[in-house]
């Protein structure tokens, strides 16, 4: 997994373990630094239908906008990272990425255009400052009071993508993979519920892709 950290450095890529087991945590440089050279290519038009098609199937509900996102005659660059991380970008703004090939992530600029188009649960006030500090979602910030998840029966699996909400806020703070099943952590409430991918002043969110 991967999950994007402010350096004031150059781009630098730490593996590791944590509770969570392997991750990849990408420092992006803060500010206005951006990606260069070969490490930006304009992406071909079957590669794009593909990506169009791709979002469609994991978020369904982006369908009704996805020419809005992806006009067909737009040109999509990919931004090539460390550790086989792909940023896909349309007029110098990262709309998603994903490592190696796996499930596409949505930017949470993306995510603020388009709110309703995404899974979404929702934190409590207490969560937000560990959020911020790109901390993993842990259980209880996820069922205490002001808090919000899927009914029971209804909710999402482990593994999906989801976008993260909080508490008296408008927009997303965070975009992150859950680790277990919503009705899960509504019954065990305890450890982390969701792996933190992307957040609110993170190098993503910073990143200028021109």
């Amino acid at each position: 997994m991967v999950t994007f950290v402010l350096s004031p450095d150059e781009a630098e890529v730490v593996t590791g373990e944590d509770q969570c087991g392997p991750c990849v945590r990408l420092q992006l440089p803060g500010g206005n630094a951006g990606f260069t050279g070969s490490s930006k290519t304009k992406l071909k038009s079957s590669v794009q239908r593909s990506l169009r098609a791709k979002l469609v199937e994991q978020f369904p509900l982006l369908a009704p906008h996805i020419d809005e996102i992806l006009p067909k005659k737009s040109q999509l660059s990919l931004l090539k990272a460390p550790e086989r991380l792909s940023l896909y970008a349309l007029d110098n703004e990262v709309l998603f990425f994903q490592h190696h090939d796996d499930a596409l992530f949505p930017s949470l600029r993306l995510v603020h255009k388009f709110p309703d188009c995404f899974p979404t649960v929702q934190i409590d006030r207490g969560a937000i400052r560990f959020v911020m500090a790109g901390a993993m979602l842990m259980c209880p910030g996820l069922t205490s009071p002001g808090a919000r998840l899927p009914a029971e029966g209804e909710g999402y699996d482990a593994g999906m993508v989801v976008a993260v909400n909080a508490e008296g806020k408008e927009n997303a703070c965070m975009v992150g993979m859950l680790k277990m099943g919503t009705d899960e952590i509504r019954k065990v409430n305890k450890g982390v519920g969701v792996e933190t991918v992307h957040y609110l002043g993170d190098g993503l969110w910073r990143l200028d892709a021109d």
